[in-house]
């Protein structure tokens, strides 16, 4: 079984297929998204959105894209959307603290992570009105999830209490908390191809823990590099691509030990870890349509880093200041469950 089946380069979308192919990146401090050519590696636009863009964040139906600026410590969160057709922002909708969004795997709510609030904001997916909230009061920096293969629960991380939350998406209700053995800043997550296990990245353990989601315990970790931050799967779905932020500090410096690890899907085992030649700090982002290429964004050296999947070569493009989740578009699948692009 590969639970990432639909989202190989030949499963393009009539819907994805008519975007312009563009990277957009979301830089936090100058709270404006830069847009790439990926043909050419150039910056084509930029435009400001709201205040404090975290992510970028394909809706599930593939028709928007939207930039999540949660406005840190204020009441002026929002959502900008793009059409991907043109490039080009629309108008913004007040929403509260948007960290980041997901879908439920039906499609028939947007979730709005806000995060300063340890709550769940279900929304309509495209207007987003309010449907209805589920606290989530154990889970300090609440951020990032992914979902079973049955799309029943879903595994969330506690950024800042050490550990993970379970959530029952039928009965909409917190199932439980899972402490982690060691570390203690739980970042991204991502399942396995055959829906077995989780992969929580951890960027006080330099590594990636390895989560029983049924049973809802840690079974392994992985060791990467420092800072473990980001997880993409390879196009054909059998490798992990983990970056390493190189600083165990939620503010890092510029040129720190950043690195990108393969590690194999099967084995739980690194295969390999590319470099960033001078230090950098890659952190959010997505593999192109092809998988020839994984995109990254650096968040404290204000660049995006694009990697040949093949070499682990390396180039950067200079964008706007501390760059974060970006979203490469188009992306082969069906539908979106959230973030810069968990495809089914």
């Amino acid at each position: 079984m590969n639970l990432y089946s639909e989202t190989t380069s030949s499963h393009l979308s009539d819907v994805a297929r008519g975007a312009l192919p563009r990277v957009y990146v979301p830089n936090i401090v100058s709270n404006d998204v830069y847009v790439i050519d990926p043909a050419t590696l150039k910056v084509v636009d930029r435009f400001k959105v709201g205040v404090n863009p975290q992510h970028v964040v394909p809706s599930w139906d593939l028709k928007t894209l939207w930039v999540a600026n949660n406005a840190e410590n204020t009441s002026k969160g929002s959502l900008t959307p793009i059409d991907p057709a043109t490039g080009k922002p629309g108008k913004a909708i007040p929403v509260d603290d948007p960290y980041n969004m997901y879908f439920t795997p039906d499609g028939r709510s947007a979730i709005v992570v806000a995060e300063a609030f340890k709550r769940l904001d279900f929304r309509d997916p495209h207007t987003m009105a309010l449907q209805s909230s589920l606290a989530t009061p154990e889970c300090g920096g609440i951020n990032h999830a992914d979902f079973s293969i049955d799309g029943r629960y879903a595994i969330f991380t506690c950024e800042f209490s050490k550990s993970l939350a379970k959530i029952d998406f039928v009965e909409r209700k917190v199932v439980g908390y899972l402490k982690l053995s060691k570390g203690g800043m739980p970042q991204d997550v991502r399942i396995s191809p055959d829906g077995k296990v989780f992969f929580v990245a951890d960027m006080m353990a330099d590594g990636v823990f390895v989560i029983d989601g049924d049973a809802f315990r840690e079974i392994d970790f992985i060791a990467t590099g420092k800072g473990t931050h980001g997880l993409y799967p390879s196009r054909d779905g059998r490798k992990l691509y983990v970056t390493n932020r190189g600083s165990n500090r939620i503010h890092g410096p510029a040129k720190g030990k950043g690195s990108v690890s393969v590690v194999d899907f099967a084995t739980r085992k690194v295969d390999v870890t590319w470099p960033i030649p001078g230090g950098g700090s890659p952190d959010m982002g997505n593999v192109s349509a092809d998988g020839t290429q994984l995109w990254l964004s650096g968040r404290y050296d204000n660049v995006v880093y694009v990697f040949d999947t093949t070499s682990g070569a390396v180039q950067q493009i200079p964008v706007g200041k501390e760059p974060h989740g970006l979203a490469v578009w188009p992306q082969p699948g069906r539908y979106s469950l959230g973030h810069t692009g968990n495809m089914r």
